[in-house]
């Protein structure tokens, strides 16, 4: 395949989960645990923000977002959904009864925090 075809097969996929999020109060000690383990080394790192390699390429990455105060419950883990057209896939969302929480952005990488109907957050992004 030429890089248009690659292109074209990936906007004619589906959405894909992009990243398995952990919510840590110290996200580089917590990586580095995981990193060693899993024997993946760190892919990226971006304010507060650290994603380990995936065991395979288009496989999700496991990444960890610093957050000020543990996760109360059982939420300490969200799926991150990239999309070609991510605004379709927000309302796609929101029919089958998902809710809008809030938009993020880091630089110029937008997400929406999203629930789904039982109150379980996932986040939806650019591809």
């Amino acid at each position: 395949m030429d890089t248009e075809e690659l292109a074209v097969a990936k906007r004619n996929q589906g959405p894909r989960i992009a990243s398995i999020m952990v919510n840590a109060t110290d996200a580089a000690r917590l990586s580095a645990f995981w990193s060693e383990l899993l024997e993946m080394p760190v892919a990226a790192e971006y304010e507060g923000f650290i994603w380990l390699r995936p065991a395979e390429p288009g496989l999700p990455q496991l990444a960890f977002q610093q957050v000020a105060a543990p996760t109360e419950g059982r939420r300490r883990l969200h799926l991150d959904l990239h999309d070609a057209d991510p605004s379709a896939l927000r309302r796609k969302a929101e029919a089958l009864g998902a809710t809008f929480v809030e938009g993020q952005d880091i630089g110029d990488f937008h997400w929406d925090v999203m629930q789904d109907p039982e109150g379980n957050e996932f986040c939806i992004a650019q591809e």
